[in-house]
C-alpha cells in the first residue's frame, strides 16, 4: 500500500525532474537522475524507474536543447 505522503513526494520529485529536463542543461534521463541525487533526492532512481517517466524526461531534455 502506498502512503499519500509517499505519493506526494513522488509527484514532487517527478515535477523537479521535468523542471531540470526542461532547463536544457541535461542530455537525458540518466543525467537528470544524477542531478536529482546530487540535490538530495535519495529515491530518485526508484521514482524514475518506469520507462514512461524516463522517456518523458528524455523527450523534455531533447526538446529543450537549442536546435
Amino acid at each position: 500500500m502506498v502512503m499519500h505522503g509517499d505519493d506526494a513526494r513522488q509527484q514532487a520529485l517527478r515535477a523537479r525532474a521535468y523542471q531540470l529536463a526542461e532547463s536544457g542543461r541535461f542530455d537525458g534521463a540518466h543525467a537528470v537522475e544524477q542531478a536529482l541525487i546530487a540535490e538530495g533526492w535519495p529515491n530518485a532512481s526508484a521514482a524514475l524507474q518506469s520507462s514512461y517517466a524516463r522517456k518523458a524526461i528524455s523527450e523534455r531534455c531533447l526538446a529543450a536543447k537549442p536546435h
